[in-house]
């Protein structure tokens, strides 16, 4: 009966503030048709037009459109974008989990680690990419520094080593913000999962990944759709770092639109690739809206 009524009260009050609700959302629609839907437009009304940035913008139909697809470069930008993407997700997540799990302890210490662990997160992603590349130059860099052959490569000059230390990089940078993440999901999980778990005789690995790994699903599925999706929009670090290559190893969709766009002066080919960029986004979003499933408060309310 105190379900009932509850629910009963709830349906009231959602009745009563159904009039408030839109008038409260509508700052945030106003800014993300400002800041977001209105651009989008325009990036998708350029992309069906030819602009050196400084003339007349010409309709041209799908000439951009052809261009950009037919242009063999694409393929392998579109690779490289996708490498980036996969690699980067399958070196984060472990290490977020992992570090997220350690700090979701109560100790003072560990605070203290969450602080530091947090700071590459506050730096920008040009000071980290000019930072790391004086660190790995193979003349003046902590190789040469410390007498240290296996740092004294050409990290930077060679395609494989480049594209590994950009996945370093990028990892190093946004672990501590999923680690955070996966803190605050570990906290929110129900001591008495882990006291029952303990009277049955489970040890932490046991109850690691019984327990923790199966409560912490939709983080990992929030987790992952921001740094898949965020991982298309890898620009500056990649530019400072290695500006695409050696040749155009590391040359992702990001970096291949800039080219495009304000070395090559062509706009239209340069929103072309932008419009390529949200469309992958959104359908790598719904996959993993799909593969998470349905809400789980709407389960547990069905439970009530």
């Amino acid at each position: 009966m105190s379900a009932i009524t509850a629910r009963r009260t709830s349906s009231a009050a959602a009745s009563r503030g159904g009039g408030v609700l839109p008038w409260l959302a509508l700052p945030a629609l106003v800014a993300f048709a400002v800041f977001a839907l209105i651009p989008l437009i325009g990036v998708l009304l350029l992309s069906f037009t030819s602009w050196d940035t400084l003339g007349e913008i010409q309709l041209t139909g799908l000439e951009s459109w052809r261009q950009v697809l037919t242009d063999p470069g694409l393929p392998h930008a579109l690779w490289v974008t996708f490498l980036i993407m996969l690699l980067s997700w399958g070196f984060q997540t472990p290490a977020s989990i992992l570090i997220g799990v350690f700090l979701a302890g109560h100790q003072r210490y560990r605070e203290l680690l969450a602080v530091l662990y947090f700071i590459p997160l506050l730096l920008s992603s040009a000071a980290i990419a000019i930072t790391f590349k004086a660190l790995l130059d193979p003349n003046f860099g902590i190789g040469a520094g410390l007498g240290l052959d296996f740092l004294t490569q050409d990290w930077l000059g060679e395609p494989g080593l480049a594209f590994g230390v950009v996945i370093f990089v990028v990892s190093w940078q946004y672990i501590p913000f999923h680690s955070l993440l996966y803190q605050g999901g570990v906290r929110q999980i129900p001591r008495s999962l882990y006291e029952a778990a303990e009277l049955d005789g489970a040890g932490r690995v046991r109850m690691f990944f019984s327990i923790t790994l199966p409560q912490l699903k939709y983080t990992i599925i929030t987790s992952s759709t921001l740094m898949l999706v965020g991982s298309l929009t890898f620009f500056d670090l990649i530019f400072v770092l290695t500006e695409g290559g050696p040749g155009d190893a590391t040359r992702a969709l990001a970096l291949d639109m800039y080219k495009r766009g304000f070395q090559a002066n062509l706009m239209g080919a340069a929103c072309v690739i932008g419009v390529i960029l949200v469309l992958v986004g959104l359908a790598l979003a719904l996959l993993l809206r799909r593969i998470g499933g349905r809400d789980p408060y709407a389960s547990q309310l069905e439970g009530v």
